[in-house]
């Protein structure tokens, strides 16, 4: 009999010819044939699936283990037995077994059938049999050969493969199977989408050519993986991933599974399941609600504790500190100048300017944040001397818009940046600028300058919102200090 095995499924297999006790003459004698015979032994005893195989007289001349371990019966037992009736089978459905068994001698390729077979100790067992013939050296039927399995596992089998099988075509997140080096092996189309790349052109190339960033996060998480096991929870890692339009930012909640081989008696590590799904989306309107409501915290904070100032310009300095925090590193307010001396509360109230003259804007510093070590905004502008601000100044400009202006540094050069921040009299650090004119009771008083650091992004509109809704409150501090000193 000559076999073979294809992934724990047998394609064919069976004798050639019927048993013969005499040597086997193509094999070189009686040496040659019993060494055959314990191939052929230990072929059968390791297979994966049970068989066994009947003569043209439907007699068994092989059983092998896992036929065994199935249904109890050893193969000294069933080896010459005739057919499954009375012992395998119930004899009420012995005739049709038999009948559907024997008929694959005369059947073109393999046949399926599912059958309720008998254990040794009286159960039932259902099994599904794959039965084809098994052709003599005249290229006759001279027999039939049965690989069996129980329903349950073959079920178990079809499941898994079906489920491989949808993963990798119609799933709505990404799939990939990563080998023990870290580099893709099979992608579905969903993950070759996300990584803005052909199914097989991602396969066998690191990470590090599809991902800008985020890259050791994830290849730290598949190496855990591949050490220790899948982590409890699903993991939310932000990549930046490459594409002919640039580099796309990213956050994808990643599930993991460490894969190994079933066939192994020691578990071996084939990879690494990492099941992936986009939740940029979600992930920045969740980043916009906690920022919204931070920010509305600190205005509510901020109101409260200016309303205990006895001062509006220490009120005007409370708002201004309050907005600082996650908002910017360093702000200043800068009021429009006008004639005469006196307190900076009383200059706002007499310097009020219209916008629609002609005359040149001045800008009195009346608070500033430290530069240096943190604490709160210093007053200033005692002297009403104007700030020397160039024209096109990002202040002038804002009182001339009656409206918000954003600056930025851009990629200068770390030297340049900073001659852009002294030249626009502000911090040395600063590499973005948000201006916001304070406006109230029609007029407009000054402006309030937020200024970033490198560490820092630029500001965006949702930013100018913000300090908008700061400039308000400021603006209307300002303008009572004015009141109360004119009076």
């Amino acid at each position: 009999m000559s076999a073979s095995r294809r992934s724990g499924t047998t394609d064919e297999l069976g004798p050639d010819e019927p048993e013969r006790d005499g040597p086997d003459e193509s094999s070189g004698g009686s040496e040659g044939s019993a060494g055959g015979s314990d191939l052929l032994a230990a072929l059968l005893d390791g297979m994966d699936a049970a068989l066994c195989a009947f003569d043209g007289d439907g007699v068994v001349t092989h059983w092998n283990r896992e036929a065994e371990r199935i249904l109890g019966w050893a193969a000294t037992e069933a080896v010459g037995r005739h057919g499954f009736a009375g012992w395998a089978v119930r004899e009420a459905d012995a005739e049709e077994v038999e009948g559907r068994l024997m008929s694959a001698m005369h059947a073109p390729g393999r046949q399926v059938h599912e059958f309720a077979l008998l254990t040794k100790d009286g159960g039932r067992v259902l099994v599904r049999t794959q039965s084809a013939a098994v052709r003599g050296p005249d290229g006759k039927p001279a027999g039939v050969y049965c690989a069996f399995s129980e329903v349950h596992a073959q079920i178990d089998l079809e499941r898994s493969i079906a489920l491989s099988e949808a993963l990798f075509e119609d799933a709505s997140w990404g799939v990939v199977l990563v080998d023990a080096d870290l580099r893709p092996a099979v992608v579905n189309a969903h993950a070759a989408r996300a990584l803005g790349i052909g199914r097989t052109s991602v396969l066998g190339r690191p990470l590090g050519e599809l991902l800008a960033q985020g890259v050791e996060e994830l290849e730290s998480a598949l190496t855990h993986v591949l050490a220790e096991g899948a982590p409890p929870a699903p993991a939310e890692i932000w990549v930046s991933v490459r594409t002919p339009e640039g580099e796309r930012r990213r956050c994808w909640r990643c599930g993991f599974v460490r894969l190994a081989s079933p066939l192994a008696e020691e578990p071996v590590p084939l990879g690494v399941g990492w099941l992936f799904q986009d939740v940029t989306a979600a992930k920045q309107s969740e980043q916009e609600a906690a920022l919204l409501r931070f920010r509305t915290n600190q205005l509510h904070r901020a109101a409260r504790a200016a309303a205990e100032c006895e001062e509006p310009v220490e009120a005007a300095t409370v708002h201004l500190d309050f907005a600082l925090a996650g908002f910017a590193d360093h702000a200043l307010i800068d009021r429009v100048a006008g004639g005469g001396g006196g307190t900076a509360g009383a200059a706002v109230a007499e310097a009020v300017s219209d916008t629609d003259t002609a005359e040149p804007v001045r800008l009195v510093r009346v608070a500033v944040t430290p530069s240096g070590a943190p604490g709160p905004s210093l007053l200033g502008g005692e002297a009403g001397l104007p700030v020397r601000y160039a024209e096109g100044h990002p202040a002038l400009q804002c009182v001339a818009r009656a409206g918000s202006v954003r600056a930025d540094a851009g990629n200068m050069p770390a030297e340049r940046a900073r001659e852009w921040a002294v030249g626009r009299q502000w911090p040395a650090d600063a590499v973005h600028a948000l201006c916001a004119v304070l406006r109230s009771r029609g007029r407009t008083l000054g402006v309030v300058t937020f200024l970033r650091g490198s560490g820092r992004s630029a500001f965006e509109r949702s930013d100018a919102v913000y300090a908008e809704d700061v400039a308000v409150r400021i603006a209307s501090a300002l303008d009572l200090a004015g009141v109360l000193g004119a009076e």
